[in-house]
């Protein structure tokens, strides 16, 4: 793998993020690459909050080819516990199978630890059972069953 580097991402990522975003099935109903509005506005609001993390891994060229969101969330259970929440992490087709999944995730879980994080935890939609098996390869745990109600 040539040389990446991680970093916060910017506006011009905005396309080839939500490309990524957009390119399984799931994301295909959900995203909507062709109008990069709504994702302006939230891009704005995660640059502006210092527990947002939308980090990129982009090639030398600047091209990004792996993303993630990370969000530290101060708590009171677990003794007052701050933990972290990985969520969208995405590879580029070119890029899956590479070990960028790894390096990302690898990287989340160090800001996590930076950020005094205790846990740091994820979900994964029921069906992505190819994205459970690599989670639990790098040490999570399918210990909870996670709900969502759509507003």
């Amino acid at each position: 793998m040539d040389t990446l580097a991680i970093r916060p991402a910017t506006p011009d990522d905005l396309g080839p993020i939500v490309a990524m975003l957009a390119d399984d099935p799931l994301g295909a109903q959900r995203e909507s690459p062709d109008d990069l509005t709504p994702y302006r506005a939230a891009l704005d609001q995660l640059t502006a909050d210092p527990n947002q993390y939308l980090i990129v891994a982009a090639r030398e060229d600047g091209r990004p080819v792996g993303t993630l969101q990370l969000t530290i969330i101060p708590g009171l259970s677990r003794r007052g516990t701050t933990r972290s929440v990985i969520e969208a992490v995405r590879v580029h087709a070119d890029e899956r199978g590479s070990g960028l999944g790894t390096r990302l995730i690898e990287w989340a879980i160090e800001e996590s630890r930076r950020r005094g994080c205790g846990l740091v935890q994820l979900t994964s939609d029921a069906t992505r059972t190819d994205a459970h098996r690599f989670y639990e390869k790098l040490g999570f745990t399918g210990s909870h069953i996670g709900f969502k109600l759509p507003l």
